[in-house]
């Protein structure tokens, strides 16, 4: 199982005083440095955080794998047309959120994201669908020919009971293995954190986690570097 890092909120930090600093774009160096084998931002339309230079910096100097996080708008879809990340995750997005708050609903807009995926792969940019762990989904985002999905495992990760936890393992691993049977690429995240990602490591047919909000919260304390190793630790045990 590879690890990610989602960067956005080493943004949200520079953002916090409109300055320059800490930079995303160094951040992410960072990252690979310490064995992430892929770096995850959003490029939200309120720009709250990841900007348009940092997505463009970050194309040219990210050596593993960008992936881009985005809402299906026609000005962010020419934005990564233009930039050409490694992949593009699709997710939903509405501006009151505090951070992404579910998967999309890809059985509802079937037509829809079916026509964005064809524009992604005729500029040969992989796809990526944030859905929950649902059969319907699943099936519907393997019929419209994206690359991959990625299962939102914030119910998991919100969860507080063992039986709960343990329900909502089970849903994502049920998920992971019919992508799988789907011959998709199957990536899980939201809410992931040094304690809830233990069990994942017996999920075999996860191919990769997006961890971000964890990661930063202990860089504060531990410094970024250490951060990211003690997450990769856990992740390839």
């Amino acid at each position: 199982m590879r690890l990610a890092i989602n960067i956005d909120h080493i943004a949200t930090l520079r953002e916090a005083r409109g300055g320059v600093e800490p930079d995303p774009v160094a951040a992410a160096a960072i990252c690979e440095i310490a064995g992430a084998e892929g770096i995850v931002c959003h490029l939200r339309e309120d720009r709250r955080h990841i900007n348009d230079r940092d997505v463009r910096l970050l194309r040219e100097t990210v050596k593993t794998k960008l992936d881009l996080e985005m809402a299906a708008t026609d000005e962010i879809i020419g934005i990564a047309i233009d930039v050409l990340p490694d992949l593009v995750t699709l997710v939903p997005e509405h501006r009151q959120e505090l951070t992404t708050e579910g998967g999309i609903d890809v059985v509802a807009q079937r037509d829809f994201y079916g026509d964005v995926i064809k524009e992604f792969h005729g500029h040969e940019i992989p796809v990526s669908l944030f859905i929950e762990p649902e059969q319907d989904q699943i099936e519907t985002a393997a019929a419209i020919e994206t690359d991959m999905i990625e299962i939102h495992t914030g119910q998991y990760a919100n969860a507080v009971t063992d039986e709960e936890i343990q329900e909502h393992l089970e849903k994502i691993r049920t998920a992971a293995a019919l992508g799988k049977k789907f011959q998709l690429d199957v990536n899980a995240g939201h809410g992931l954190n040094y304690v809830n990602i233990i069990p994942f490591r017996r999920i075999h047919d996860i191919d990769e986690v997006s961890i971000g909000h964890a990661v930063i919260s202990r860089a504060v304390l531990s410094g970024l570097e250490t951060a990211v190793r003690d997450m990769v630790t856990l992740v390839r045990e």
